[in-house]
């Protein structure tokens, strides 16, 4: 398809962004800044609120910076935060978290970056919540959309310039105009939950963590100062469609069981149960060799959807949509030339995240025997007080951590 240049009437080129998340606020401040009339539309009712435990590294914090929320962000694990290993009897060693990492990430929640984001959305960008894309067809000069109101089911027809799809794994703009989901999701075969707690964990102080490692399955406690814990199943299943047919906390016991689960894990799971939210679904990956296709764009866990054991949705997130706004504005009325070099920047970053996805994971729930063997050989010598700084200085200057670090957005 040849793409006109212009805008399609000779006014201010106008954006859809669909999804009020990080990813879509983020492209939809920058847009702004560079000239762009943008509309939000959210499928939820209302802004969503809350959210769990997320890290910012160095990516993000670079561009949350530059985005002007870097401030607003708070700090929620001090140096002070301590990450026990803990076995089903209740035994503790010393283990590794977040605060052990060198230069460590911001640790907060995905509800902080949100509520930041929210705050310093210019007050042109239009925000309608209640809204859904139901059809999406485009020609060289722009793009329209029918959007369809979840509150009573009316369509409405609407042209835009660009429509950027920021709607997640399950996104509704990449199934219209790319194709079915199944062309672009992986499973991974694990499955996580995780929920927000009201209070800490028995015995555990606010600042004081706990992760249970064993083969294929494993419960993490991620401490903040200055607010209970957020917690976090993750487990194998050879079956994830049939993880849906019950109640989440009865495939979750199931996935832990037969073995009694001692006092952490019967904590753990009575909370969750009696949750008032939660988060209960499969670890997907998203791989796309490319993420525009003519006036339309994916970004954020539609488009590369790392999963959450590589840390990066968040930064990955914010940088995606600042350097989106940065190549509309290089390549000024040249959406097709904008499209195509942020993919080109973008891609390497995430197709090497892509590819650590199995070391990644390993840190977070080991697949077997062997991999917990290997988990908790580095665990313990990544707490030993002899090799600590040698393993730290290693670690600090590989390249997973440079790729971490990098500021994939710098102008």
């Amino acid at each position: 398809m040849e793409i006109s240049n212009m805008g399609s009437t000779g006014t201010p080129r106008k954006a859809l962004v669909v999804g009020l998340g990080i990813a879509g606020m983020a492209s939809a401040k920058r847009l702004t800044e560079v000239g762009w009339d943008v509309t939000v539309i959210e499928r939820s009712a209302e802004r969503r609120t809350g959210g769990y435990f997320i890290a910012l590294f160095g990516s993000g914090k670079a561009s949350a910076e530059r985005t002007g929320i870097l401030d607003r962000l708070p700090t929620r694990a001090g140096p002070e935060a301590k990450t026990w290993q803990v076995a089903r009897n209740g035994q503790r060693t010393p283990g590794m978290g977040f605060a052990d990492i060198p230069d460590a990430p911001r640790v907060l929640l995905r509800g902080d970056i949100e509520e930041a984001l929210y705050a310093v959305l210019p007050d042109t960008v239009e925000v309608r919540y209640g809204t859904v894309p139901t059809v999406i067809t485009q020609d060289p000069d722009g793009v329209d959309v029918t959007l369809r109101s979840t509150a009573d089911g009316t369509d409405t027809r609407e042209r835009f310039d660009l429509v950027i799809g920021a709607d997640g794994v399950r996104s509704t703009v990449r199934r219209l105009v790319f194709g079915p989901d199944a062309n672009f999701v992986d499973q991974t075969g694990f499955m996580i939950a995780a929920t927000l707690l009201d209070r800490p964990v028995t015995g555990y102080e606010t600042n004081e963590g706990a992760v249970l490692a064993e083969p294929g399955r494993s419960a993490w406690v991620f401490p903040f100062d200055n607010r209970p814990p957020s917690i976090l199943f993750t487990y194998r299943t050879d079956d994830i469609d049939s993880e849906f047919t019950r109640p989440a906390i009865d495939s979750i016991r199931a996935a832990y069981g037969p073995e009694t689960p001692g006092p952490l894990l019967s904590e753990l799971f009575d909370r969750f149960e009696t949750a008032e939210d939660y988060l209960f679904d499969s670890a997907q990956q998203v791989r796309m060799r490319q993420w525009h296709h003519g006036r339309v764009a994916l970004i954020g866990d539609a488009a590369w959807c790392m999963t959450l054991y590589s840390g990066l949705g968040a930064s990955s997130g914010i940088a995606g949509g600042e350097l989106l706004g940065t190549m509309l504005e290089r390549h000024d009325h040249d959406i097709q030339a904008a499209l195509a070099a942020w993919n080109a920047r973008l891609h390497p970053y995430v197709d090497y995240q892509h590819r650590r996805i199995d070391t990644n994971r390993q840190i977070f729930v080991p697949a077997d025997k062997r991999e917990h063997l290997r988990r908790t050989s580095m665990m313990r010598l990544g707490r030993s007080r002899v090799l600590q700084p040698v393993l730290g200085r290693l670690q600090a200057g590989s390249e997973d951590f440079r790729m971490k670090a990098m500021d994939i957005a710098a102008p």
